[in-house]
């Protein structure tokens, strides 16, 4: 589901020296890096968890994710950072099935699941044997264990089912089934990957209580 600095004044009566230390919204950590105010505008203001997915460039098919969480202060805090691997084809604003292209926008996280138990996960997590996968990737990289551990991303799916619930809303050409899931070393056709500790550690993390969103796609367009 789509929701589709320059240095600091001088101030008056401070020193240069005081005056150079004075934050910015970045250093006081009020806005996400990166983030700029047309993607944070997306962002729900209730969200105190977010997953940035920094793609490297529109065609490329890696990136970096961090996962930032606010506190009560209001302030974002920076937890790990992960490099992974996104869609053959880079990104795409149009995302449509077979294209190999991951969607960019911001989208909700709400379930999660895995052929694995879960490892300590707050979002819903249906475990089964129907999330084995085999045959090769994009590269004819073998993709066993890849779907040990997802988390739905909740583009064109029904949030609050199963990460294989098949329904699409905003019909089949739209593709579906863009997950966070076990990186098999090659870019994926539409999902973003991560290696297997990571995505533990985020299961571990990911609270449906913060309301825990991704914003995703490449650094010049998360910076608008």
């Amino acid at each position: 589901m789509t929701k589709d600095i320059g240095a600091p004044p001088r101030s008056a009566g401070l020193p240069t020296t005081a005056a150079a230390r004075l934050p910015g919204p970045q250093a006081d950590r009020r806005v996400i890096p990166g983030i700029g105010p047309e993607t944070r505008g997306r962002i729900p203001a209730d969200a105190r968890q977010v997953l940035v997915a920094s793609g490297d460039g529109v065609d490329s098919d890696t990136a970096e994710v961090v996962l930032y969480t606010r506190a009560g202060d209001a302030r974002w805090r920076a937890g790990q950072r992960w490099p992974a691997h996104n869609a053959a084809r880079g990104w795409t604003t149009d995302h449509r099935l077979g294209d190999l292209r991951s969607p960019q926008g911001v989208f909700e996280l709400s379930d999660a699941g895995g052929k694995r138990p879960a490892p300590g996960a707050k979002l819903p997590y249906q475990r089964s044997h129907l999330f084995t996968v085999t045959g090769a990737g994009v590269e004819g990289e073998p993709l066993a264990g890849a779907f040990d551990y997802v988390v739905a991303i909740d583009y064109n799916r029904v949030a609050g089912n199963s990460p294989l619930d098949q329904q699409r809303p905003d019909g089949a050409a739209k593709g579906g089934g863009v997950w966070l899931h076990v990186d098999h070393d090659g870019p994926t056709q539409g999902c973003v990957s991560l290696s297997r500790d990571a995505m533990r550690a985020l299961l571990g993390t990911l609270d449906p209580g913060m309301r825990p969103v991704i914003v995703m796609g490449p650094k010049d367009w998360l910076a608008r």
